[in-house]
């Protein structure tokens, strides 16, 4: 189960990479496992920005992916979609039957009355933007992302872990501390300066065996324009140079800066 686009990090995972391990797998002991790719964000992204990127259905191990429109596909909260290579992969204990109305209707969605606004409105912006103009939208998030990476990388205090590039994952910048320096702050001292000033740029450590480790992240969507980007490195040049003046003696836990979760 490969991540089009990490959480944590924004980082696309190998997927094709990982579908010839398991073909190497196949070979050396006869197991045949399929692959279902969370393209929950990277799978409305990649084939707009990235299309040489081989993680979909060019992979015969690929069996199903899933995209959420409600991320970059555009549309509003709560609609997102399912597609299998083809009818066959699709496991029978996901259908059931059900009988309404004197006819069977034999279904893996949800049952009876639900909105359609999300799908309608999904389908407007298939039609009113088409690949073209997604990939203009998508391109312009990039573009952001990989200016606030080169920025915020300036900075001297930061090691960009996702630089906001198409080839390496989502439109966001993830980044940690230097290490083997002194910062006089922490990213969770850094969220809270920030905050402040109305930014809510979330920091946090990673999972389980990697919990030591505290990173920040910035996720650009359509909207958020250049300039916006440009008052928020201001704030971030400011903050820092608050930090150089008066170094923090007692830094903030993950908890105290109010880290949140999206």
């Amino acid at each position: 189960l490969p991540t089009l686009g990490v959480t944590f990090t924004g980082q696309y995972e190998p997927v094709q990479a990982v579908s010839a391990a398991l073909d190497d797998l196949q070979a050396r002991t006869g197991l045949d496992i399929p692959i279902h790719v969370d393209g929950a964000s990277g799978g409305f992204l990649a084939p707009f920005t990235a299309p040489d990127i081989v993680w979909d259905f060019r992979l015969p191990r690929v069996k199903s992916i899933n995209a959420s429109g409600h991320k970059f596909g555009l549309a509003p909260l709560g609609v997102g979609w399912i597609v299998w290579r083809d009818a066959s992969e699709l496991p029978e204990d996901l259908i059931f039957e059900v009988n309404y109305l004197g006819g069977n209707m034999p279904t893996f969605a949800l049952n009876f009355s639900r909105p359609g606004g999300q799908v309608i409105a999904q389908s407007y912006n298939f039609v009113r933007l088409g690949r073209e103009g997604y990939q203009r939208v998508h391109q312009a998030c990039y573009d952001t992302a990989m200016y606030l990476a080169a920025e915020i990388a300036k900075l001297g205090h930061f090691e960009i872990i996702n630089d906001g590039s198409p080839e390496h994952g989502i439109p966001a910048i993830s980044w940690k501390l230097v290490e083997g320096a002194e910062h006089g702050f922490t990213l969770f001292d850094l969220a809270d300066r920030l905050r402040t000033r109305g930014w809510q740029v979330p920091a946090y450590t990673m999972p389980a065996d990697r919990q030591d480790l505290a990173v920040q992240r910035i996720l650009v969507r359509a909207g958020f324009s250049r300039d916006e980007a440009s008052l928020l490195m201001d704030d971030y040049r400011d903050a820092i140079a608050h930090f150089d003046k008066h170094p923090v003696s007692v830094p903030m836990s993950e908890e105290e800066a109010g880290s949140f979760h999206h």
